[in-house]
């Protein structure tokens, strides 16, 4: 892999002028992993509605210096699924000299949820692209409804938080086991750490690997989670350290751990910067911070057991 030097002098793919808030986890997400392809190679990007979407692609303005297909929630999977293959006949035709790749970024709306079903088609079929989930936890564009990627507790606007409710009740589902379970070349999970490389390394495993491969990036929003904007690299390190948000891989069917806190911190540590979690820390709500770290813990024990730790 290329030193962080020489990846940021890559040219940018994603460039400003956009309309993304200030200090959205979304187009950090989405700027370095286009940031792990060769200068050399081209992209085809598909992107769920969202709002990496609406924010960066408003006909005829475009914040994309690469190919770029809107898509609805539903169907990134399926059309960039098509258009690779699409790539491949013309490829072999000869009609085709330059090299590709095949880039779809989704909200966790679009991809826990309304896009599902196609991203599981073209992971099963194993195209060869690359589906990237940036998860911010809630469906951020419409207005910070709930999705089967928030996490127990938080406070939406489809799960309020008041006298008779504590905000979603459901745990958050473990997506990058599921697409695992596929049994794809690879799956990496991380967030913004340090200097970024271990985004940068999985961005690059993932675009140069052959077949389908898929990211999960959790990519925090100041708004939904209601922390002052300048701590998204704190609010990652959190996510990190208290293994809400461990960092990891499966290559070809080998669970790797890529970082083990030395002394994990409770999930108190993450959940009470988030405005979404204050209700939990009134006097009386004890049980449900531990009913939490219970849930933290068992994940975390599992995923040791899958690494083999």
């Amino acid at each position: 892999m290329a030193n962080f030097k020489e990846i940021m002098e890559r040219p940018e793919r994603l460039t400003g002028g956009h309309r993304m808030c200030a200090g959205c986890g979304g187009t950090i997400a989405a700027r370095n992993v286009l940031k792990a392809l060769k200068p050399e190679d081209k992209a085809v990007i598909a992107n769920a509605t969202g709002c990496l979407e609406v924010s960066t692609f408003m006909y005829p303005y475009t914040a994309w210096t690469d190919s770029y297909i809107h898509n609805a929630f539903e169907n990134a999977g399926a059309t960039l699924s098509g258009v690779e293959a699409a790539y491949n006949v013309m490829k072999r035709k000869g009609k085709l000299d330059d090299t590709h790749k095949f880039i779809a970024f989704g909200g966790d709306g679009g991809t826990y949820d309304i896009g599902f079903q196609s991203l599981s088609g073209a992971m099963e079929r194993n195209h060869d692209l690359v589906y990237v989930c940036y998860d911010n936890g809630a469906y951020m564009n419409t207005g910070i409804q709930r999705s089967s990627a928030t996490p127990m507790y938080a406070d939406t606007t489809t799960t309020p938080t008041g006298k008779v409710s504590n905000g979603k009740m459901q745990n958050r589902k473990d997506l990058a086991e599921i697409i695992a379970s596929h049994h794809i070349p690879y799956v990496g999970q991380t967030t913004f750490i340090g200097n970024f490389s271990d985004l940068h390394a999985k961005a690059e495993k993932a675009i140069y690997t052959k077949g389908a491969a898929f990211l999960n990036i959790m990519a925090p929003c100041p708004r939904g989670w209601r922390y002052p904007t300048e701590n998204i690299m704190e609010m990652c390190k959190l996510g990190v350290e208290t293994c809400y948000w461990p960092l990891f891989e499966v290559i070809d069917g080998k669970w790797i751990l890529n970082y083990k806190p030395k002394d994990k911190k409770p999930i108190e540590d993450f959940l009470k910067p988030q405005g979404r979690f204050k209700h939990l820390f009134k006097k009386g709500n004890e049980h449900l911070i531990e009913q939490f770290q219970k849930e933290v813990d068992d994940r975390w024990e599992q995923l040791l057991k899958f690494c083999e730790e």
